[in-house]
Formats: structure tokens, C-alpha cells, sequence
């Protein structure tokens, strides 16, 4: 199993990515970050907040694409923060940038149902 943070948020790797989250039972939001971005670091708390608010309907994890580069690589990800909502097992949505909680939700809640 993943280890999470105390926000429940939990560390992806390359080596645990398809059982924690293409194999969720829940839809799961992936944060592609790296610990010098600062926009990365501005969206993190959203992501924490989300995951403790949401956690019956939702999981949260990140991914540090400067020391996993095989996922970051099979979706195309150029820019971070970008987060990526899979749900059964694929990407369903996609948001890059550093954006609010509530243009985060917006982009999502359509999964969530």
C-alpha cells in the first residue's frame, strides 16, 4: 500500500501507479508536482483539503515527477502542477495550472457522481 500523508493524500510512484490509481475503487485526482515549483506548492493544500472533504467520494495522491518519470511520460505531462482525475481505471480529466478549489471542482464534479 501507498504511504499517506496525514491528509490521506498519497505518494504515487511509478512502481505503484496502476494499483493505487488505476485500480481505485474511487475516483482519484494525481498531482504531477516537483518540490522547487512553486506553483506545485501553492496547489498542494487544495489537494489536501480535497482529499480530507471528499475521502468517501474521492482520493487524492502526487506524484514528484523529478524522481518518477515513467507515468509523467505516458500521459504527456509538459507543465506542473498538472492534475489528472482518472476514474476506472483512465484520465477522465485533465487541469494545468495552479487553479482554486472551486475551479478544481468545477472541472471535476462531473466524475464524482
Amino acid at each position: 500500500m501507498a504511504d499517506a500523508t496525514a491528509s490521506g493524500v498519497v505518494d504515487v510512484t511509478d512502481a505503484n501507479f496502476e494499483s493505487v490509481v488505476l485500480k481505485s475503487p474511487r475516483p482519484f485526482l494525481l498531482d504531477f508536482y516537483a518540490d522547487w515549483c512553486q506553483p506545485c506548492k501553492a496547489v498542494a493544500p487544495v489537494i489536501a483539503q480535497l482529499s480530507v472533504e471528499m475521502g468517501d467520494r474521492l482520493r487524492c495522491g502526487k506524484l514528484d515527477i523529478d524522481h518518477q518519470k515513467a507515468i509523467p511520460t505516458r500521459f504527456g505531462v509538459m507543465s506542473i502542477p498538472t492534475l489528472i482525475l482518472f476514474k476506472g481505471g483512465r484520465a477522465v480529466a485533465q487541469v494545468v495550472g495552479s487553479v482554486s478549489k472551486n475551479t478544481l471542482l468545477n472541472k471535476i464534479s462531473s466524475h464524482l457522481a
